[in-house]
C-alpha cells in the first residue's frame, strides 16, 4: 500500500485555452459537441493540428449530424482570440485542410449496443483509466494543479471581459505551482511561475504585478505568504505564440487535463472522442466514484483505477488505494464499489447515469472541458457526490 511522503514540495502545471495544444484540444471537441446536437449517437474520434497559419483536421467520425466543419473549426479560433493576422494565426486566415472518414466498422460492431455476443454495449477500446479525489481543497482535486488552473484561467477572463484594463495580454499562457506539503496536506504555496504571451510594447512589470493580483484573487489566503517566489515570463519575452511559436496535437496535455501529476495515468487522451470511448468515460466514472468515496468519509485520499477490453460491457478490473487513508480497509471499498449496487460501470451505464451523449441538456459541452482540465468544475456530471451518503451507509459508518 502507497504511504504519504511527510513533508515535500509538489509541482504541477496548466495552459490556457490559447496554448497551441489546448486549441486543438477545443476544435476536436467542439466537433464532437456539433455532432452529439444533431445526432446522440455519433461516433467521433477527431484529431487536431496547428501550426503557423495552417490547421488540420482528421480522423474518423460516423454521424448523421450535417456540419460545416470548417466553420466549427474557425469558430472555436475566434472565441479564443485569435483574430489578428500579425500573430502568424488567425481564425479568418488560417488555411483549413480536413481529412475525415467514417468509423471502422471492426470497432463499431464491438461497441453498437445489441451486436456481438454480448447483447450489450461493449467498451470502445482496451485500456486502463484512472480517478482520484483527495480532501486537501473543497473541489476535492490536488491543490497544485487547482490553483495552476485558476490563474490561466483568471487571466484569460480578464483578457475577455477586460480587455481595456489588459491590452498587452494575448491568448497563450502556462502556469506551474509548487506546494508544500506536510502530512498529506497543503501547508503554503512556495512558488508560482506564469509565462504569457504578450505584445511588443509590454512591460514585464506589468505582466508581474497582474499575476500577483490574480494570485491573491484565487488561491486562499492560508496558502500565501510574503516568501513567495514568482518568475514571469522567465525568458524576459514571449511575443511569439500560439499556433505560430508551436505546433499543437489533439491529446498532449493529459497530466493538465488530470490531476497534475498526482495519482497515476492510464495513457489516454479524452478530446476529440465520443463517450463510448471508455478512455474518457471511464475515466469520468472512476473521478465520480473516487470523490464519492472522499466526500462519504471513506478516506482522506482515493484513486479508482478500472480496466476494460474491447467490445467487453462489464469491466476487467477495478483497484482501490487509498494511500493508507482509509478508515476501512481498500478491499472493503472495492467490494463496495464492485458489488453494492451503487455503482454500474458498464460502458452504456455509465453514459446513461452521466447523460453523457446530450451534455448540452444539463448546461455544459465538451468543449468546456477541453480547457482548464476536466475536474473540479461543478458544473459537470461526474463531480457530483450523490452517492456519498449511500456509500456511507453501505460501510456501516452511520
Amino acid at each position: 500500500m502507497s504511504k504519504i511522503q511527510q513533508r515535500h514540495v509538489y509541482t504541477s502545471e496548466s495552459v490556457s485555452e490559447g496554448h497551441p495544444d489546448k486549441v486543438c484540444d477545443q476544435v476536436s471537441d467542439a466537433v464532437l459537441d456539433a455532432c452529439l446536437r444533431q445526432d446522440p449517437n455519433s461516433r467521433v474520434a477527431c484529431v487536431t493540428l496547428v501550426t503557423t497559419d495552417l490547421l488540420v483536421l482528421s480522423g474518423e467520425i460516423t454521424t448523421r449530424a450535417d456540419v460545416n466543419w470548417e466553420k466549427v473549426a474557425r469558430g472555436v479560433l475566434r472565441d479564443i482570440g485569435y483574430t489578428h493576422s500579425d500573430v502568424g494565426f488567425s481564425a479568418d486566415d488560417c488555411k483549413v485542410f480536413m481529412c475525415l472518414h467514417p468509423q471502422s466498422p471492426d470497432i463499431s460492431q464491438g461497441v453498437t449496443e445489441g451486436e456481438g455476443s454480448y447483447h450489450e454495449q461493449g467498451a470502445g477500446d482496451q485500456g486502463m483509466m484512472f480517478g482520484y479525489a483527495t480532501d486537501e481543497t473543497e473541489e476535492l482535486m490536488p491543490a497544485p494543479i487547482l490553483y495552476a488552473h485558476k490563474i490561466v484561467q483568471r487571466l484569460a477572463e480578464l483578457r475577455h471581459k477586460h480587455a481595456a484594463d489588459v491590452p498587452f495580454l494575448r491568448p497563450d499562457s502556462k502556469s506551474q505551482v509548487s506546494v508544500l506539503y506536510d502530512d498529506g496536506q497543503p501547508i503554503r504555496v512556495e512558488t508560482v511561475v506564469v509565462s504569457h504571451q504578450h505584445t511588443p510594447e509590454m512591460r514585464n512589470a506589468q505582466l508581474r504585478e497582474l499575476v500577483q493580483q490574480v494570485v491573491r484573487e484565487v488561491i486562499p489566503e492560508r496558502f500565501l505568504h510574503q516568501d513567495m517566489t514568482y518568475y514571469i515570463n522567465p525568458t524576459g519575452r514571449f511575443v511569439v505564440g500560439g499556433p505560430h511559436g508551436d505546433t499543437g496535437l489533439t491529446g498532449r496535455k493529459i497530466i493538465v487535463d488530470t490531476y497534475g501529476g498526482v495519482g497515476c495515468h492510464g495513457g489516454g487522451a479524452f478530446s476529440g472522442k465520443d463517450p463510448s470511448k471508455v478512455d474518457r468515460s471511464a475515466a469520468y466514472k472512476a473521478r465520480y466514484v473516487a470523490k464519492n468515496v472522499v466526500a462519504a468519509g471513506l478516506a482522506k485520499k482515493c484513486e479508482v483505477q478500472v480496466s476494460y477490453a474491447i467490445g467487453i460491457a462489464h469491466p476487467l478490473s477495478l483497484n482501490v488505494d487509498t494511500f493508507g487513508t482509509g478508515v476501512i480497509d481498500d478491499e472493503k471499498i472495492q467490494d463496495l464499489l464492485e458489488n453494492s449496487g451503487i455503482f454500474d460501470f458498464r460502458p452504456a451505464a455509465v453514459i446513461k447515469s452521466m447523460e453523457l451523449t446530450k451534455p448540452f441538456e444539463n448546461g455544459w459541452t465538451y468543449q468546456q472541458t477541453a480547457a482548464y482540465g476536466h475536474f473540479g468544475w461543478d458544473s459537470y456530471p461526474w463531480e457530483k457526490t450523490d452517492k456519498a451518503k449511500r456509500l456511507k451507509e453501505a460501510a456501516n459508518l452511520t
